[in-house]
């Protein structure tokens, strides 16, 4: 299936659960053009009283940080997404969420939007120089993951982490869940949240993993044992508890992977605080 031209202008799709059906919503219409993420993100986030940091610059593009402080007590939540470049509904999903006004006052917010700019305005699952930024984190050698690292050294713990990603191979909609300290989990309010939009994963291994149900993988390996680190287990080793990585399959029209990756983090963020 020919990958979506992400320099079209296409409807953003919202979709709200009735009691009775399930009706989608046109909300409104932004142009998906990569090269102008940064700057689309920057503004919106500008407008919505967070914080705007560039840790960093790579080519010639900007890496931010969104940060928008709350009260002392509120809970810190930490999002991420575009370190692969050819997952484009994430970081789409993160400016659709800001753009509705979504981050409110109840959290204190971390975003980093677009981890690997030249990968996403390359398509390319690498940056620039062909790594992975996404297994670099055990000992970093990548600039945006040097900086990214430095960044997060500078921020307190975070009670919930969430990391945004697709998945070529995947048929549905699947998570990682990295929960060492058992705390109530979240997976179901997402998976949940995911059905309502499109299929969940149902093979019995995904991603070369075993599933523990479907549509979730919890790593039962000690995972601080790989050769190499994603950032998922960086994070969960150094910066947080509770940390999710959610896969929306790239099959799917990217209106409907954007609308599932944002009706996943409303839920998650709903049932963290019930």
């Amino acid at each position: 299936m020919a990958r979506p031209d992400p320099a079209q202008t296409v409807a953003w799709l919202v979709f709200r659960r009735h009691p009775h059906n399930l009706r989608r919503v046109v909300a409104s219409e932004l142009p998906l053009d990569p090269a102008q993420f940064i700057p689309q993100f920057d503004a919106a986030a500008r407008r919505a009283g967070f914080q705007v940091e560039t840790f960093g610059e790579i080519a010639g593009l900007r890496l931010l940080a969104c940060t928008r402080p709350g009260a002392s007590l509120q809970p810190r939540v930490y999002l991420s997404a575009g370190i692969h470049g050819d997952e484009p509904a994430a970081p789409w999903a993160l400016l659709r969420l800001l753009v509705e006004g979504w981050f409110d006052a109840r959290f204190t917010w971390f975003v980093c939007p677009l981890l690997n700019p030249t990968g996403f305005v390359r398509q390319t699952r690498e940056n620039f120089s062909g790594i992975d930024l996404n297994r670099d984190y055990l000992s970093p050698r990548t600039p945006e993951v040097q900086a990214h690292v430095r960044w997060l050294e500078r921020q307190p713990g975070f009670d919930l982490i969430i990391c945004l990603h697709e998945d070529w191979e995947a048929t549905g909609f699947y998570l990682y869940e990295l929960n060492p300290l058992n705390r109530p989990t979240l997976a179901q309010a997402m998976l949940d949240a995911a059905r309502f939009l499109g299929p969940i994963e149902t093979a019995a291994v995904i991603d070369g993993r075993p599933s523990d149900e479907p549509g979730i993988i919890r790593p039962v390996s000690d995972p601080l044992l790989r050769e190499t680190w994603p950032e998922a287990i960086y994070l969960r080793h150094r910066h947080g508890p509770l940390v999710y990585t959610i896969e929306t399959p790239s099959g799917l029209p990217l209106p409907q992977r954007i609308a599932t990756q944002c009706a996943v983090i409303r839920s998650a963020v709903a049932a963290f605080l019930a």
